[in-house]
């Protein structure tokens, strides 16, 4: 029994980091200038160019040996990251296919996503559905893996519910497998200057770079915009710094895709864009029907770069290609936002923590933009007086929107509570539990970060709401409880 007295039983799941769970990543050395006066990596390519061809081969053979077994597709990673290093290459050169591979495997490293961590999950419905039992239903689950540096990553688990809600996890595939990542095909110019504004780059820099493009750009017009900017005159401390904005934005929009023979548990979305460089934080993944009755999957995501935050959509229908975009407007500020998984008289919602304390719910018309934001509940109970925020997208049911939230209570206690809202009017909340649903027990208290139990998102599965969670920061955990008590408790909270 939870402190909430509703029913709640914790499976016999438990996920933990592993760190063998590998990726072979581009590796640079410090870009700091040598004794010599040249940077560490083209010092490095110096070395490596003066190795006589025999032993390249040799060289090469004992990588091979050592880590093709390890990562799939291994000696196009190397060919790829050499691709990323040639620039100290002197123009002309010619260079031997073992040599490039060899230079490759210099300027790469094996990066191990979760070798501190793996929490905060979310769970939704596959696309798939086919070949199941009678009764079972397919789940997706999202990760967030943190490994060397606390660089957060999003990983995926696969499995079944039965109709009694038993939990089944597929097999984990051996190798994790790394991404193409391509920039956006285009880009909209009057959402691209709105989100400039936003970041505060809206001057006469960033108009005559536009006034130069049509009205849907690639990120080659931009380039060559750019480009003629940079070419009109000396580069000023506001030429470079608007410039490097909008470079940042336009990166900061990209698509990531993986091999069609991959596993999804082998699928790992490693930080890409530059706002995102120390970290791609609570994927929150959601199910979303639209008006004319097609699904498609979005998760909303903290992106973290050392200094800054910055909420980010994620947009796929395979889980195989992912369109990554920035959200802007007042209400895209700081962590915790989760759509809704339709649309409310015609426009998208989505919950909001814009002030890091307090929820909040928008509503727009478009769904990278979010202006028009309401309050909607400010923490009220001792176990969540420092922050309140949610734990996932709303699930609807019909007796209103279940909100799943996290309250933040003394000795920075993290601990589960329910809302519920109008179906109607979401900005209603038409119930709460005046307690915690679910508290950190003696096996979850210790870990990355103590104390602390969150979740990214649940499912309904029958009368079951079926809800992993993240404990201490380190592990998942999978609790299920009784939907019609749980419903039953919040609406007798309302009376």
């Amino acid at each position: 029994m939870s402190s909430s007295e509703l029913a709640i039983k914790r499976t016999a799941h438990v996920l933990l980091p592993d760190p063998r769970r590998v990726i072979a990543k581009a590796y640079l050395p410090g870009e700091e200038i040598a004794p010599g006066g040249l940077p560490r990596a083209a010092l490095l390519m110096e070395r490596v160019l003066k190795i006589p061809e025999p032993e390249v081969a040799s060289a090469l053979a004992g990588v091979l040996r050592g880590f093709s077994q390890r990562h799939k597709g291994f000696e196009q990673i190397l060919e790829r990251n050499f691709e990323k290093t040639k620039h100290y290459i002197l123009p002309g050169a010619q260079l031997s296919h073992d040599r490039r591979l060899l230079i490759g495997a210099y300027f790469t490293h094996e990066y191990s996503v979760e070798a501190s961590a793996l929490f905060n999950p979310s769970m939704v419905l596959a696309p798939d559905q086919t070949n199941l039992q009678p009764g079972h239903r397919r789940f997706v689950m999202s990760l967030r893996a943190v490994g060397e540096g606390h660089i957060s990553s999003i990983e995926f688990r696969s499995g079944t519910l039965s109709a009694a809600s038993e939990v089944a996890f597929d097999p984990v595939g051996p190798r994790l497998v790394n991404a193409e990542r391509a920039a956006a095909t285009n880009y909209d110019k009057g959402r691209f200057a709105a989100d400039l504004n936003e970041l505060g780059a809206g001057n006469r820099i960033t108009q005559s770079v536009l006034s130069q493009l049509p009205e849907q750009f690639s990120i080659k017009d931009l380039e060559r915009s750019l480009g003629s900017l940079e070419k009109s005159g000396p580069v000023g401390p506001l030429v470079y710094q608007t410039a490097k904005t909008i470079r940042a934005l336009a990166l900061s929009n990209y698509v990531t895709s993986f091999p069609a023979d991959s596993a999804l548990s082998e699928r790992v979305i490693f930080p890409c864009g530059p706002y995102e460089t120390r970290g791609m934080e609570d994927a929150r993944f959601v199910r979303f029907i639209d008006d004319d009755g097609s699904v498609k999957y979005y998760a909303t995501y903290t992106a973290f770069n050392g200094f800054e935050i910055a909420p980010q959509l994620i947009e796929t229908d395979d889980f195989m290609s992912f369109k990554i975009r920035t959200l802007s407007g007042v209400a895209a500020q700081n962590k915790g936002m989760a759509l809704f998984p339709r649309r409310i008289d015609g426009k998208y919602v989505m919950l909001s923590r814009m002030d890091h304390e307090n929820l909040h719910l928008a509503a727009s018309e478009r769904l990278r933009f979010w202006d028009d934001i309401a309050d909607l509940r400010r923490p009220s109970q001792p176990w969540e007086l420092v922050q309140i925020g949610n734990c996932g997208s709303p699930l609807e049911t019909k007796a209103g929107w279940l909100v799943l939230t996290h309250g933040v209570g003394p000795m920075r206690r993290y601990t589960l509570s329910a809302l519920l809202l109008d179906l109607a009017d979401p900005r209603r909340v038409i119930g709460h539990l005046p307690i915690p649903l679910l508290e950190p027990d003696e096996t979850e208290r210790e870990g990355y970060v103590p104390n602390v139990l969150y979740s990214c998102g649940s499912l309904i599965n029958g009368d079951t709401l079926v809800l992993p969670y993240g404990f201490a920061d380190y592990g998942i955990k999978i609790a299920l409880i009784s939907m019609p008590e749980l419903l039953a408790k919040l609406q007798r909270s309302a009376a």
